[in-house]
């Protein structure tokens, strides 16, 4: 269970307090605001503060541009002008701060993007939880023989109950011994420091992370796709829900033209071209590597 009776209740307080403001305000955002919405087995991600909206976008690139902007007839117009011509200071003055709890394998992805500002649970100076990820048995996969980093089919039988027990026994043995070495009964107890290297890498840790709309994006359109391992994927499709609330306009333009977009190179380019004049172009003719050709392929469809 991923949240408490007692952090629902405080979250529920937040969630009554009010106050007046003279900043822009976004109806979406507010709707998220302090809320947890429940991921994996005991994780979650909650949004607990954000700066800006749709308009602050607009605000800040017609400062930049000026008369320059005219030419666009509106606000969604315009956002869409910047993504698609990666203008992406106007999407800078936006910023989200987000409350998440996830395995520390998860989060040791996470924080490559290195575009946020994070303050995390310090396991030095507190105790960690007795929480660990276990994998959904539809999600407990053999290593693919493709791809050396990702999943192949779905493990089965004897095969799957065995590595789900071992999975729940290794964890619960080392948080035994986790709380074994931190006891001062009869003893002085090791530091918390040290005892928590002990800990397996699906203990669940916590953190503040704050990031600005743009690295935001960036770190959607990586974690959000289809080929991201599903353990961050699902924080960043739940995040994502909330950033179209929040920012509706410049969500739709990110959906466009990145999420549902596609870079082509010169050479790709090219044989778009000649596909459209009528010939037939192979992996041979276009000029492309073929890990190239395979992924050009992938984009046409």
């Amino acid at each position: 269970m991923p949240i408490t009776p007692d952090q629902q209740a405080e979250i529920d307080a937040q969630r009554s307090a009010t106050s007046q403001t003279l900043r822009a305000t976004s109806p979406g955002a507010e709707a998220h605001l302090y809320k947890a919405h429940g991921l994996l087995d005991h994780g979650f991600v909650r949004l607990i503060d954000y700066m800006g909206d749709d308009g602050a976008i607009v605000q800040a690139a017609r400062v930049s541009y000026g008369r320059g902007t005219k030419a666009v007839q509106n606000d969604a117009g315009l956002i869409r002008y910047l993504m698609r011509h990666w203008h992406s200071t106007p999407f800078e003055m936006c910023e989200a701060k987000f409350h998440v709890k996830l395995p520390v394998f998860v989060a040791r992805q996470w924080i490559r993007h290195r575009t946020a500002n994070v303050n995390e649970y310090s396991a030095r100076y507190s105790i960690l939880d007795r929480e660990f990820y276990i994998p959904a048995p539809e999600h407990l996969a053999a290593q693919s023989v493709v791809n050396n980093q990702g999943r192949g089919a779905t493990l089965q039988g004897e095969e799957a109950a065995r590595v789900l027990d071992m999975l729940k026994a290794d964890a619960n043995r080392a948080y035994d011994h986790y709380e074994e070495m931190l006891s001062q009964d009869g003893q002085q107890g090791l530091a918390r420091e040290l005892a928590r290297m002990n800990l397996p890498a699906n203990v669940y840790t916590q953190w503040y992370w704050k990031v600005d709309l743009h690295n935001l994006f960036h770190f959607l359109r990586l974690r959000a796709d289809a080929h991201a391992q599903y353990e961050i994927r699902v924080y960043a499709q739940k995040m994502c829900e909330i950033v179209a609330d929040w920012v509706p306009a410049a969500y739709a333009a990110f959906e466009d033209y990145r999420l549902g977009g596609a870079n082509l190179s010169g050479k790709a380019i090219d044989c778009v071209r000649r596909m459209l004049k009528g010939e037939q172009v192979t992996q041979e003719t276009s000029g492309m590597s073929a890990g190239e050709w395979r992924e050009f392929q992938g984009v046409l469809g």
